[in-house]
């Protein structure tokens, strides 16, 4: 089984957008809301190198934010790597 981890924060637009094409897809996540927990803010720059959110990791591979959620999903390849 896949594992997908989404860091974000409550007032981002970019992060509801990638949960709803998650949920969508009836695909479990575990969020990781950087807002709430500062130890999750270091974790997710550690982990992708990267400041903004969303940051999806999926099988424990930083993929991007919302836009390259989105263009996996759009090619065909989100499901491939779900597999």
């Amino acid at each position: 089984m896949s594992q997908i981890e989404i860091y974000s924060t409550n007032n981002c637009p970019f992060c509801t957008r990638a949960k709803q094409l998650l949920n969508s897809k009836n695909i479990a996540y575990t969020e990781k809301r950087i807002d709430e927990n500062p130890e999750f803010a270091k974790e997710m720059q550690e982990r992708t190198q990267k400041r903004t959110v969303p940051q999806i990791i999926i099988n424990g591979n930083p993929i991007g934010g919302f836009d390259e959620l989105y263009a996996l999903n759009r090619d065909g390849k989100l499901d491939e790597l779900l597999k």
